[in-house]
């Protein structure tokens, strides 16, 4: 983690002073009678004590020995500090998480296992209003928001198929809707059928956006609780080689993990997907300019002896449109099944963002290899934390 910048003094006022950071020229004000009121940091260290008010002419000397007293102290803090507002208004593409925030995500969200296992009453949502709105299909990315919204003592407006039963159907707007919504809410989070939609949501919205999937475009949810199982299934993310398998030209969930494996040292990825749903152009020049290798391949059984991670993902249908034909040549050519089990090596997992068809053969489940349902059960511990992040801060 970086360390918090230290603080210096700025202009003085009889009823006020400011301090500002050295490292971001931040400012923050303080009443003279309590000055540390609204510091961003919670070490208990860090308070001045002894003293219930400064009387005037004593505080510039009195806070500035105090600071030099305590500037180890400080130095150390960790960046991310309990109370400390979320760097993230929305949560939109995968591209906005950088690898500290990840980390820090990650920390986060495992104290959100750690609460849904040993404090089914919390509260630290209380009060709070969370509206999903779904204009497509979904069962795992809704339901695990909503169990995550509750689990944390928050409440819930829904709608399962907006695209049908919502004033969409009747020719609204997308940004009349949001702007609605927004109105009875505190954050949405939202699935549409276009790319980009999350977006628009979010130059509308006065409230937090999360994108639960855009179209073809992003699933930057999806793309974290994968992350996160990677590490937890394989322990590291550094070193690492992942197989993307399967419809990769219309994978939102693949094109958002690609860019969240690009922030990690020396990993490899593997495209493996009949010709007609190849990984498109633009991730190919992304991982390029980003330093991550990358290989094409049309042979699962050796991409499969060779990654930690083989990623398989359903030839998604309802992107075809009217040519079934084409959909028909692309489906089950890669399927994961106990002959690829066994090339895989034993500590590899296979993942799945679920749904699946027969991509994935029943018979594999039993194997300890196979994280998918571990890795639907993460997603809950990420959208816990996000909610959190994003409602009440660090």
């Amino acid at each position: 983690m970086a360390s918090s910048p230290l603080f210096s003094m700025s202009t003085m006022k009889r009823d006020s002073f400011v301090m500002k950071t050295i490292t971001s020229n931040k400012e923050f004000k303080f009443n003279v009678s309590n000055p540390f009121d609204k510091l961003p940091v919670t070490s208990p260290t860090l308070l001045l004590t002894g003293e219930n008010s400064l009387k005037w002419g004593q505080n510039e000397s009195l806070l500035r020995n105090r600071m030099q007293c305590r500037a180890v102290e400080v130095k150390n803090m960790p960046r991310y500090t309990m109370g400390k507002k979320f760097e993230l208004d929305d949560v939109i593409e995968a591209q906005q998480f950088d690898r500290e925030t990840l980390n820090a995500i990650f920390e986060v969200a495992k104290e959100m296992e750690n609460i849904e296992k040993n404090s089914p009453g919390s509260q630290i949502l209380k009060g709070y209003l969370m509206a999903t709105l779904f204009y497509e299909p979904s069962t795992r990315t809704r339901l695990s928001f909503e169990s995550a919204m509750k689990r944390l003592g928050g409440e819930v407006l829904t709608t399962e198929n907006a695209r049908e039963f919502s004033s969409a159907a009747k020719g609204e707007t997308l940004e009349d809707t949001i702007r609605t919504v927004e109105g009875y809410s505190d954050i949405i989070v939202m699935r549409h059928f276009e790319s980009g939609a999350a977006k628009r949501a979010a130059a509308t919205a006065g409230i937090p956006i999360i994108n639960a999937g855009d179209g073809p475009g992003q699933h930057p949810t999806q793309a974290l609780l994968d992350v996160y199982t990677i590490e937890r299934e394989i322990g590291k993310l550094d070193g690492i080689r992942v197989g993307l398998v399967g419809d990769l030209a219309n994978g939102r969930t693949v094109r958002s993990l690609a860019y969240l494996l690009a922030k990690y040292q020396d990993v490899k990825i593997y495209f493996v997907s009949p010709d007609i749903v190849k990984m498109k152009d633009d991730i190919k020049d992304y991982l390029t300019s980003r330093g991550v290798e990358w290989e094409e391949s049309g042979d699962l059984m050796e991409v499969a002896s060779k990654c930690d991670v083989v990623y398989q993902t359903r030839i998604q249908r309802e992107r075809f449109g009217e040519r079934i034909d084409l959909y028909e040549e692309a489906r089950g050519k890669y399927i994961v099944d106990e002959n690829v089990l066994k090339v895989m090596q034993k500590h590899a997992v296979v993942m799945h963002p679920l749904p699946r068809l027969d991509e994935i053969t029943v018979d594999v489940d039993a194997d300890p290899r196979a994280a998918y349902f571990r890795q639907a059960k993460n997603g809950l511990y990420i959208r816990m934390a996000l909610l959190k992040l994003l409602l009440v801060g660090w």
